[in-house]
This record gives C-alpha cells, sequence and structure tokens, in this order.
C-alpha cells in the first residue's frame, strides 16, 4: 500500500499521473498496476483512466460526475447530467453526459453510461470542487434543448426546467448568439415561454427570439409522429398536440 494514499488524494488518474508517484519505469508502473487492481486498491475505468477504491466501502472515491470530466482532456459535465449535478432533476437516468472539442466512445462503469457530445459552442463551463467541470445554468438549459431526445426528453426536460432557480438573461442571450442557430430561438422561445414569470424572462428575451427565428417553419421533435403535432402560429412551430399533458400544464 506504499502509494496507496498517494492515489486516494488523486481520486481518479492516468498513466502518466501513476508515473509522475512512482517513476519512470514501465515494468514498475505495470507491476504496482496489477497488484493494486488485484488487491482492489484501485479500478479500471476504462483504457488509461483508474479510480482509488475506497477500503472502507468497497467503491469509487471519485464519482461520476469527477469521471466524466476525465475521460476527455478539458471536457465537462453537460445536458442532463448538469441538471443532476445541481440537483435540479426529477430523476437519474444513470447516464453522464459529457462534452468537449473530441470525441469518446460510448463506455459504462459503476452502473453508469457515458455519453459524448460534440461541443457547440466554448462559453458557460464552470470549475467545481474536485476538478468537475460542468455547464452553468444558462448553457444547461440550451445545450438540453438543443439536444432533447438525446438529454431526457421533453417531459424530464421541463421538470429540470421548472426547478431553475433563476437564469442570467443577458448571459443566456449571449450564449444563443454563439450557437446562431434558428431553430434554436425557436424551440427555446416556445419553452420557455410557459416558464416566463417564474424564470423572470423579459418581453425583449421573446422579442429577440421571435426577430432570430425569421420565418422558418420546423417541427418541434424529428422523433415525433407528425399526425400527432399541431402548429403554433406564434413560433412557426409543429409542436406535439398532447404537449400540455408531457409538461404538467394542464389545469
Amino acid at each position: 500500500m506504499k502509494y496507496y494514499e498517494k492515489l486516494v488524494d488523486k481520486r481518479i488518474f492516468s498513466y502518466q499521473d501513476l508515473i509522475e508517484i512512482a517513476g519512470s519505469n514501465r515494468n514498475t508502473i505495470s507491476s504496482l498496476v496489477l497488484r493494486y487492481l488485484q488487491k482492489g486498491y484501485i479500478e479500471q475505468v476504462r483504457k488509461n483512466l483508474y479510480v482509488a477504491i475506497s477500503m472502507e466501502t468497497g467503491t469509487s472515491i471519485a464519482n461520476r460526475f469527477e469521471i466524466g470530466c476525465h475521460v476527455l482532456k478539458d471536457g465537462y459535465i453537460s445536458h442532463h447530467a448538469a441538471f443532476e449535478y445541481y440537483g435540479l432533476t426529477n430523476q437519474m437516468m444513470y447516464q453522464v453526459q459529457v462534452s468537449g472539442n473530441k470525441r469518446f466512445r460510448t463506455f459504462s462503469y459503476d452502473g453508469y453510461e457515458f455519453h459524448c457530445f460534440s461541443e457547440r459552442i466554448a462559453d458557460g463551463v464552470v470549475q467545481k470542487e474536485n476538478g468537475i467541470r460542468v455547464t452553468d445554468y444558462e448553457r444547461t438549459v440550451l445545450d438540453s434543448i438543443n439536444d432533447i431526445e438525446k438529454a431526457g426528453g421533453l417531459s424530464e426536460l421541463f421538470k429540470c426546467l421548472q426547478m431553475i432557480p433563476y437564469l442570467d438573461e443577458e448571459k443566456f442571450i449571449a450564449y444563443l448568439d454563439k450557437y446562431d442557430k434558428q431553430f434554436l430561438y425557436q424551440k427555446t422561445g416556445f419553452l420557455l415561454e410557459h416558464l416566463k414569470d417564474m424564470l423572470k424572462l423579459s418581453d425583449t428575451f421573446f422579442e429577440i427570439c421571435h426577430d432570430k427565428m425569421k420565418k422558418s417553419l420546423r417541427y418541434f421533435s424529428s422523433d415525433t409522429d407528425r399526425e400527432t403535432m399541431e402548429y403554433c402560429p406564434e413560433w412557426n412551430l409543429y409542436i406535439p398536440k398532447d404537449f400540455k399533458r408531457i409538461a404538467e400544464l394542464e389545469e
């Protein structure tokens, strides 16, 4: 257990980290890894990524958010997983969405699936404790609206939106401008209009969404049968006929 305490301090580590801790001799490192794996001091998450295991609980010292942030260099937690990090979810999905400017194949560890999302914009990532990087409220909302089908679905998203304590309107508009996507202005305006008072969004915000969407006619979701959709003229958008039921807005 010569190096165990140092690995506990690291929580999650790569082969390069082991070299810094135990020296550059590859045979020594390989022997150390094999021995610690056999004794249950560490576990392999995926190739070249390990976690320290607690001797008290027998589980990983690093949580799923820490692991997600170490899969990619400069990767960060996004979408529904970011809502989970902030405690703003209705249900746990057992999926961890990781965004970044590189890719990785979906893999599983400790009951969770780790999914990769291509970085749409670089703004809106904040640093938290234990090396966790996560999108802020505003970026999380936009990423999730942009990828509704891949991030929990409409019903879950709307429940998450209703738990957000606030949105910084100026920052939110800046992120929308960075996305520069007409359809996102439409979907965002339509969805958040139902939560306008709760999120304290001004009329100006929705005017901007209207102006930016121009004359684009779109279907809210490509995964929904078009026979189950109806036209919303205000947003030039075909929406699910049962949207209010899905979003639990019915009285």
